[in-house]
């Protein structure tokens, strides 16, 4: 089964809203004509002004992050219908610097993307190591753990909306990259978990990206990886003239 590549970025916490209006122009323009699925994910603040620019075109609207309840009480915090008021289409949950810089554990992952499924959101379920896990021999148990635990309570019929981003955390933003062969085997591991829990079909469906220092010199290689499906590029998700030849590779 061949599945489409997916091409994300997310911005994280970059961007006035002029330089994300910039930014988000030169990537409707480079990629009109792009074969693959696309997605730009820009702080809470710049989803409207970025929004109105991607509106129509083939690049997918994301959020970085929701709340785990529908509103409320919750001062600072962005609900899952405030996002689709905004026209966004994806959430991105998991991400490694939510779980380790403020502290998100598997189970209020998993609370956030059961509310953002419920709601109609595609969301990318981010997983993966630490350094010192890799060392330890546990980066296969880590990833299981955060899968298993990420997915639990959702049906076959939602996990269609998901996708998994593995993230090497010692590979985010160091400039070090998990070679092609570290990132398959991890990438096939968690196609292996997808189909103890949802069967053989579902696995073979299910797109799993890669993210961790993703540039244009290296796409093409993680991406002819059989069980590697495309990318969550950071940094160089930041400037249309890195993160368009990525999302622009040619397999190899």
């Amino acid at each position: 089964m061949s599945r489409p590549y997916y091409i994300a970025g997310n911005w994280k916490m970059h961007k006035t809203r002029a330089e994300a209006a910039e930014l988000a122009k030169a990537l409707v323009a480079g990629l009109k004509d792009g074969k693959h699925k696309y997605l730009a994910a820009p702080s809470f603040t710049l989803l409207e002004t970025v929004g109105a620019i991607l509106k129509g075109g083939n690049i997918l609207l994301g959020a970085q992050d929701c709340a785990e309840e529908e509103q409320g009480a919750h001062t600072g915090e962005v609900s899952v219908l405030q996002l689709k008021d905004l026209g966004v289409q994806v959430i991105i949950l998991g991400h490694s610097e939510r779980r380790h810089l403020y502290k998100e554990d598997d189970a209020l992952i998993n609370k956030k993307l059961k509310l953002a499924l419920k709601h109609g959101f595609e969301v990318i379920l981010c997983v993966g190591e630490l350094l010192e896990e890799r060392e330890a021999g546990r980066a296969e148990e880590v990833c299981e753990r955060q899968t298993t635990e990420g997915l639990k309570g959702v049906s076959a019929e939602e996990l269609e909306r998901v996708t998994i981003a593995y993230e090497p955390v010692w590979a985010i933003g160091t400039g070090k990259t998990a070679t092609p062969n570290d990132a398959e085997a991890i990438h096939a591991y968690i196609r292996k978990i997808v189909g103890k829990l949802y069967g053989n079909e579902a696995a073979e469906k299910i797109i799993i990206q890669y993210g961790g220092s993703v540039k244009p010199e290296n796409a093409a290689q993680l991406m002819a990886q059989k069980n590697i499906d495309g990318a969550l590029v950071g940094g160089a998700a930041l400037k249309a003239e890195t993160f368009i030849p990525i999302a622009k590779f040619q397999a190899v």
